[in-house]
């Protein structure tokens, strides 16, 4: 249905229409951030390859001609809570979980792994309707090995539906929305036309500098940098922004910095590139880098840095 139909069906207030919220759950790397992107449409999570890269709840919002989907991107829920952040995180996602009107628990292809069973046993007991998503089907030749997957998780999850995507390739997401907005309660939609997100650009501003630092930094280091925005502004149609990148250790601000400066000039470089990109406009960004000792493990420093620690 295209747009203007849409806004006439819902501005006539069609007693029919559903609308909701949709947590996306499951162990960390199962491609959530990838699967809500591509049901919005639009980046609106950051997405690496490394796991844990979602830290706060993000609202992705689908309009379909029947329905309102507000999808909740969360972090990934993980068994290990040895730092405070960890701990964060889970809360953060089972918080989701259990006010959502609809749960979609992600795993990947031919996994199932001792982790999704954790996920599982932390949302099986909530009344809300369940769909189990089995992503990364592009990556199963031949396709026909998925069958006894399916079969083996219909067994083990009774869920209201089992549905196999391609978050990446947008493969079957359109019967995923629609499964999903048959099960939201019947309501107007919560939220305008034209809001795909519930977070400001200065969110996505440093979110999409930490994907850089994330993609270009070794294995252990991003889980201990957070990025803050000190300045935001609009100045002669020009977006200028100043960017804190804050480190956990002395030692891993030379890290982030490189030889003679270079790595974080790329970091910036990346990052400016794709906010231009994103916003259509020219942006401006300089980026410092500064030491908070064990802010990851302190419950101020989170809400300091903008975490609601539930």
């Amino acid at each position: 249905m295209s747009e203007p139909k849409l806004q006439a069906g819902i501005a006539a207030g069609d007693a029919t229409f559903r609308a909701g919220h949709v947590a996306i759950v499951g162990r960390p790397n199962v491609g959530k951030s990838t699967l809500v992107n591509a049901l919005v449409g639009r980046k609106v999570s950051i997405v690496t390859a490394k796991p844990q890269t979602t830290r706060h709840r993000i609202l992705g919002v689908v309009n379909r001609a029947l329905a309102q989907l507000v999808l909740v991107d969360t972090p990934g829920l993980h068994e290990s809570t040895r730092r405070v952040m960890n701990q964060y995180m889970n809360r953060v996602a089972i918080s989701t979980s259990q006010d959502a009107d609809v749960i979609v628990f992600v795993i990947e292809a031919m996994r199932f792994t001792d982790e999704d069973e954790w996920v599982w046993e932390r949302v099986r007991g909530l009344k809300q309707p369940l769909f189990l998503v089995i992503n990364k089907v592009d990556r199963v030749f031949p396709r026909e090995q998925l069958l006894p997957f399916l079969d083996e998780m219909a067994q083990r999850i009774p869920a209201s539906g089992i549905i196999p995507v391609s978050a990446l390739q947008a493969d079957n997401l359109d019967r995923l929305a629609d499964l999903i907005g048959a099960r939201l309660p019947l309501s107007p939609p919560l939220f305008a036309l034209d809001v795909v997100t519930d977070r400001d650009e200065p969110f996505h501003a440093a979110e999409i500098v930490r994907e850089k630092l994330t993609l270009k930094l070794r294995e252990e280091l991003p889980y201990g940098i957070n990025v803050q925005i000190e300045r935001f502004a609009d100045e002669h149609n020009r977006i200028m922004i100043n960017a804190v990148i804050w480190v956990e250790r002395a030692g891993q601000k030379a890290i982030v910095i490189g030889q003679g400066g270079e790595r974080l000039k790329e970091i910036g470089r990346l990052a400016r590139i794709e906010l231009n990109d994103l916003w259509q406009r020219s942006v401006h960004l300089e980026l410092w880098v500064r030491v908070k000792e064990n802010w990851a493990d302190s419950e101020m420093a989170l809400r300091q840095f903008g975490y609601d620690t539930l």
